[in-house]
């Protein structure tokens, strides 16, 4: 079998663009969409993913202010920084990049942002919203899994999907936005037995475990769509994803590369939410 390479970059180029008339309007009514990213300390993972965050908001027209913080910034200074991008009118979006420092609780600082500007989508309030079907915003990664799929052409309703992996972050959206979507959705997590007898059965699988090559050709069922979205730092600094690629080529009929699959799509959808979260701010 061939197996499509799904070409994740050019996804993303074509959800940026269509921003553009939405970012335009906003822009000729005054309000310009704003993006605050706030980075504590001098991660280097971290610094590559904002400024790739910086790149996509200057290409779609979106207003980004970097909020750079000491790596000793306090919890309480973190959220008192928080509530002042909470309180200003051209931010209409709100991320804190992970991960924080030891001392800080990342729940409680997604906790603190404001939910209409948790362009993220992990606040508590969005995240319930979410699983009640009626999404405030999605959370950006397992949203751009869900356009993959819709730009793929692959048909979800019906389907037997299965997610690997159960975070907050992936995992569970994921499950919601596919049982949403009509199909049929099993969630694998580290005490799944025998994770290659549950995932040779999707017909939609969806990797997000964070370890390396986990899933292999042997695992994947003949002509299922494979959508990777593990990143993982190996061996000689080289990037992997959480799916064997090399064997399970030639078995699914579409695979999302790593990197150049989902990890773009991720930031395109950040800017999709944030573009989402102006409109709502002046009714539209």
């Amino acid at each position: 079998m061939q197996t499509r390479i799904i070409d994740g970059n050019a996804i993303a180029r074509e959800t940026r663009a269509a921003l553009r008339t939405r970012v335009d309007a906003l822009r000729a009514s005054g309000h310009p969409p704003g993006l605050a990213v706030v980075l504590i300390g001098e991660h280097p993972a971290s610094r590559i993913y904002v400024r790739n965050k910086t790149r996509a908001c200057e290409e779609t027209g979106v207003r980004s202010r970097q909020v750079d913080l000491p790596a000793d910034t306090t919890q309480a200074q973190l959220l008192d920084q928080i509530e002042r991008l909470n309180a200003d009118p051209e931010i209409h979006g709100i991320l804190v990049q992970l991960p924080l420092p030891s001392g800080i609780s990342a729940e409680r600082v997604v906790e603190a942002i404001a939910p209409e500007k948790d362009v993220d989508g992990f606040h508590p309030c969005n995240m319930g919203l979410l699983a009640m079907g009626r999404p405030r915003f999605v959370p950006c990664t397992p949203a751009g899994v869900m356009r993959i799929l819709e730009h793929e052409g692959v048909p979800v309703e019906g389907k037997r999907a299965v997610v690997v992996g159960r975070s907050n972050i992936v995992g569970k959206p994921m499950a919601f936005l596919l049982l949403q979507s009509g199909a049929t959705v099993t969630v694998c997590h580290s005490k799944t037995p025998d994770l290659g007898e549950v995932t040779r059965q999707a017909e939609v699988l969806v990797v997000a475990a964070g370890k390396p090559n986990l899933v292999k050709g042997s695992a994947v069922k003949a002509g299922a769509v494979v959508i990777d979205v593990g990143i993982n730092r190996v061996a000689g600094g080289q990037l992997a994803g959480d799916v064997d690629a090399r064997t399970v080529a030639g078995i699914a009929s579409h695979l999302t590369p790593v990197p150049g699959g989902v990890g773009p799509m991720t930031i395109a959808m950040l800017l999709v939410n944030t573009v989402l979260a102006a409109e709502r701010t002046i009714g539209r």
